[in-house]
């Protein structure tokens, strides 16, 4: 049996699991919404189910409603905001790229991580890891690159939007585990689901904000498309729940490193959903990943 200190293994890979039908169906939204409008339902319709998930999880756990730590707050504005800009050059990168390449660029996620846990918070960098950093740059390059392909930028801009993306989305992480452990007094079920609902809702607000003064036309179509955008919400505040009760468990470059299985997930999808086949090289590209990533998840 899994011991609580063991059970962001399966959180983990229950939230990549949802968060790769969410990409899939942001993705399938970007036409009709753009970048930002696509970007914002996982937000605007995935933060009432984040209040649902902490009313049930206060109901069953009995949990006071907790006041957090003055340190919660800078590291909770860290991920959240870092999230909303990680989000939208995701949609842009699979735009311009395959679907399961952008998540193997994404999946560079776990490696940036622990360079930004060691940066911010003092995690430990062993030379294993450092080679694992290396095997799976290597591999990121053998996936971005054609043969033969124009050297110029605009050959390489999906893969640095891709590479920037994962960035954002290893900054949010860390800001997101900052701020779960700094809210004291409640079970890691509790801590999680505050953490998520203030989360979703401060990437509301700004997003909404940013929409109203910049295309509320966005918003119209939104509450047009209100069903799948509803279903796209609902999967990602599913998917932000989990990943919230495993950075309460344990490091947030270890719960990145173990979301490596969502590659696998993304390469079903775009098997049977979008119809991309990968080739050869991309392949073995993203075997480099795999490797190397492991490699981090054993150091």
């Amino acid at each position: 049996m899994l011991s609580v200190a063991s059970l962001w293994i399966p959180f983990t890979i229950i939230a990549a699991l949802g968060q790769v039908a969410r990409n899939a169906m942001q993705r399938s939204l970007t036409g009709p919404l753009g970048t930002w409008g696509a970007t914002n339902i996982r937000f605007l319709f995935g933060f009432p189910f984040s209040i649902i998930f902490f009313a049930v999880v206060v109901g069953v756990t009995g949990d006071p409603i907790p006041w957090p730590t003055a340190a919660f707050w800078p590291w909770l504005l860290l991920g959240a905001l870092s999230q909303i800009v990680a989000t939208g050059l995701m949609l842009v990168a699979m735009n311009d790229r395959s679907f399961v390449v952008t998540t193997a660029y994404l999946k560079t996620e776990a490696i940036q991580t622990a360079i930004f846990g060691f940066i911010f918070l003092g995690d430990h960098l062993t030379l294993l890891r450092v080679v694992a950093i290396i095997i799976a740059t290597i591999g990121v390059v053998i996936t971005a690159l054609r043969p033969g392909g124009e050297k110029g930028f605009a050959e390489l801009k999906p893969t640095i939007i891709g590479l920037v993306a994962a960035g954002c989305f290893a900054l949010s992480a860390v800001g997101f585990r900052g701020a779960i452990i700094n809210v004291p007094g409640v079970s890691f079920v509790t801590t999680a689901s505050y953490t998520l609902v203030f989360g979703l809702f401060v990437q509301t607000l700004v997003l909404t904000i940013y929409l109203l003064v910049r295309a509320p036309d966005v918003l119209v179509k939104i509450f047009g498309l209100w069903k799948p955008s509803m279903l796209a919400g609902f999967m990602g505040a599913f998917a932000s729940q989990f990943w919230f009760l495993a950075f309460a468990l344990t490091a947030a470059a270890n719960v990145r490193t173990l979301a490596l299985v969502e590659v696998l997930f993304a390469q079903a999808v775009a098997y049977y959903s979008f119809k991309q086949p990968l080739s050869a090289r991309e392949l073995s590209g993203i075997a480099l990943i795999v490797a190397g990533v492991a490699l981090l998840v054993t150091a």
